[in-house]
């Protein structure tokens, strides 16, 4: 590979001839041969904007000269719509404020800039990395500008249309499965009839808090810290310069950021992120619970439980022909596994924040925009290629509550707890459905067929405020 000569503060620097970063980021890439993970683009393209934005400001203020204002917003475009993504080389496990990463986007752009006027990379002329991309800024300020700007993005642009649609689609099935009555079941037991289709209005419901816990999550994210500089005090930034840099972000991305209220503040801690992340561990334990509810009502589908059909979406078993297997779910549970634990490394991150800057920003920034993209794509697939295509199976359904023990509940208000536990307690034992047991001998209970049935109707017990007088817990 042939390279050429950069100069940094330390000294020369043998760089990758076509590469545009220069001789600070050879030295990470040379530093941090980890993971081979670059910083997620999502952060990269958001530093795009935020220097897009701060030479727009400097020359608003008379501190750059309009050529170099120029080169520099068009070279940083280029970063923030991902058109010079593969110069973008540092691995996630570096300098833990990010130093590296700002500096790559500087040389990037610096170096861009001398592309387009003919000047050799490396040149720094016209436009320098440090004097002129970074004017105003530190790593220790816009790395965690970048941080929110890319999270918010995401999680607007990426993850809230996914769950919105699959809000719609479980909200669907639950109009659709409606008239489908079947068991209830609570500690993993026979409990009294509900509707399929209030199962599936509960996990809509699930998921409509989801996209309130998104809105939620954007919010924590909406104080900037561009501007503080190196330790929050602002040394050698102009004072008008955050305010209308964060301004311009918040027109580009449509969001409603603003500068933050304490740079001390924005710049150490990192509790908005924190506060991210549990509304993300919370979609997520939403959404495992959903998908494996999902999974176990199709289980079977002869020797199980078998209430619902999922669509048929690849062979389940390289042995036993035939056999189809929840395989979105599974996907999806495991997703919701990697968030628990990506929850837990955004927690420790965030947690290591020392008097003025935190020192673990990449690692965070990476879990947490993992976590979307992962639960984003995951929760879309199962909406496709599952929940659109389950289907009721309403004659299984209506056998389970026939056979079922729990429908002697609806009896209670009739003929008393006890007496309605000794029938539960013989159909258990010979296998005599209940509503045959009662039919054998209405005398001995009190009933007529026709009140037998009306207490038996699960119906009646479906319904929101049915009167089950004389039941317990469950």
């Amino acid at each position: 590979m042939s390279t050429r000569l950069e100069k940094d503060s330390m000294g020369e620097m043998s760089v990758p001839e076509e590469a545009l970063y220069g001789a600070s980021t050879q030295r990470a890439v040379l530093n941090f041969p980890i993971s081979g993970r670059p910083v997620p683009y999502p952060i990269i393209h958001a530093y795009g904007i935020i220097k897009w934005a701060a030479a727009q400001v400097h020359h608003r203020l008379g501190l750059l000269s309009e050529e170099r204002t120029k080169l520099i917003m068009q070279a940083a475009l280029e970063v923030a719509e991902g058109k010079l993504d593969e110069h973008f080389v540092v691995d996630i496990y570096q300098t833990g404020s990010g130093t590296s990463t700002n500096m790559n986007v500087n040389e990037v752009i610096s170096n861009r800039a001398c592309q387009m006027v003919g000047k050799p990379i490396g040149a720094k002329d016209p436009v320098h990395p440090n004097d002129h991309v970074n004017m105003g800024q530190s790593s220790n300020d816009t790395f965690p500008t970048a941080l929110h700007m890319a999270v918010a993005q995401e999680l607007q642009g990426r993850l809230l249309p996914v769950l919105e649609k699959l809000q719609v689609s479980l909200s669907q099935k639950g109009e659709e499965f409606w008239e489908v009555l079947k068991i209830g079941r609570t500690h993993l037991m026979d409990a009294t009839p509900v509707r399929l289709g209030q199962e599936f209005k509960g996990y809509a419901r699930q998921v409509e808090h989801g996209v309130d816990r998104v809105h939620k999550a954007i919010k924590a994210l909406a104080e900037l810290p561009l501007g503080g500089t190196a330790v929050g005090t602002g040394l050698n930034c102009h004072p008008d310069f955050p305010a209308q840099a964060i301004a311009l972000i918040a027109e580009k991305t449509g969001l409603p950021f603003r500068e933050a209220k304490d740079h001390f503040e924005a710049q150490s801690a990192k509790d908005g992120l924190v506060e991210v992340s549990g509304q993300m561990k919370t979609i997520a334990t939403s959404l495992f619970k959903m998908a494996n509810d999902i999974r176990w009502l199709s289980s079977g589908p002869q020797c199980a439980i078998g209430e619902i059909a999922l669509p048929a979406t690849q062979p389940g078993s390289s042995i036993m022909p035939g056999k189809v297997n929840p395989v979105m779910g599974e996907s999806l549970m495991q997703v919701c596994a990697r968030v628990f634990g990506n929850d837990a490394t955004v927690t420790w991150c965030a947690a290591n924040g020392n008097f003025e800057l935190n020192v673990m920003m990449p690692t965070l920034g990476a879990a947490l925009l993992e976590s979307i993209e992962l639960m984003s794509n995951a929760a879309r697939l199962f909406d496709e290629r599952c929940v659109q295509g389950i289907q009721a199976n309403k004659e299984r359904c209506q056998n389970l509550i026939e056979y079922s023990l729990a429908l002697v509940t609806g009896l209670n208000s009739k003929i008393g707890y006890d007496k309605a536990a000794v029938i539960a307690k013989e159909s258990a034992r010979t296998g005599v459905p209940v509503r045959k047991l009662c039919l054998e001998r209405l005398d001995e209970i009190g009933l007529t067929e026709g009140e037998l049935n009306e207490a038996l109707d699960p119906v009646r017990m479906c319904a929101p405020n049915a009167s089950m007088v004389g039941g317990g817990g469950g």
